[in-house]
């Protein structure tokens, strides 16, 4: 699964649910924020970022996204009873990224075990859990704008807006945002000082993996259920709720 061209960041491949724990839960990565990837060679790029790099002409890029943020705040009031302030953007991009809008919001979280959780719930092939250390990036929390419009900040931010919503709280969620909403951040670290301690990945072989961690965290009560906690989340927690059973174990035996 690791990459056969040389990479800024540093990668850790993870062979067993107790090697991955002993890894976050020690020094330095337990501090860190982290992001599961069902797929390991999808790229750390957001929504926005994907959509515009696939349809949009990049001379058009900025204009577009004021355009689909203009139109969000001019039409929600229909659906909210208290909308954010017209000039918080990053509440109302935190709100836009909550109902599935393109956003440059990238969702990660400070728990490596919800990670983990999106990692490998749905996982057929390879999957990854990214970790990022937040004392190398700027703190975007109440000053996402002036983030974004200073070219001599940096080019990754992690924060939160202040008024957090449900999910947000119950993924102990953070967001990650860059100046360069087109290029994955992967490609952003080279330009740090030291991007192997900036951003690791955790390859997770799936076949050695999987069950283990999925039944560890079953136990510990994260669920999509408990991660989205309202009843689209209980129907999704549905899907792991097919392999346990106390009474018995109904799961394929790993080749």
């Amino acid at each position: 699964m690791s990459e056969k061209r040389t990479v800024p960041y540093k990668i850790e491949p993870i062979h067993s649910w107790n090697e991955f724990v002993r890894k976050v839960g020690s020094p330095p990565y337990n501090s860190w924020a982290f992001r599961g990837h069902a797929n390991g060679n999808w790229p750390l790029l957001s929504a926005l970022g994907r959509y515009l790099d696939t349809y949009i002409e990049e001379e058009y890029w900025e204009r577009q996204e004021a355009r689909i943020l203009r139109i969000f705040q001019r039409k929600a009031h229909l659906y909210l009873t208290n909308p954010p302030p017209g000039e918080d953007r990053f509440q109302w991009l935190a709100l836009m990224q909550h109902h599935g809008g393109p956003t440059r919001l990238l969702d990660f979280t400070w728990s490596p075990y919800v990670a983990a959780f999106f990692a490998l719930e749905r996982a057929e092939k390879e999957a990854a859990v990214w970790a990022l250390n937040p004392a190398r990036l700027e703190n975007v929390t109440e000053r996402l704008n002036q983030f974004l419009e200073a070219e001599e900040s940096g080019l990754i931010g992690i924060g939160e807006p202040f008024v957090m919503n449900k999910r947000l709280i119950a993924q102990s969620g953070t967001f990650i945002v860059t100046r360069q909403v087109g290029t994955p951040i992967e490609s952003l670290v080279g330009n740090y000082e030291d991007p192997k301690d900036t951003l690791v990945k955790f390859e997770l072989v799936r076949s050695l993996v999987r069950n283990d961690s999925m039944r560890a965290l079953f136990t510990m009560n994260i669920t999509q259920a408990t991660l989205f906690p309202d009843l689209d989340g209980l129907a999704r927690s549905l899907g792991y709720e097919l392999e346990f059973n106390y009474g018995y174990d109904p799961r394929k035996r790993a080749v």
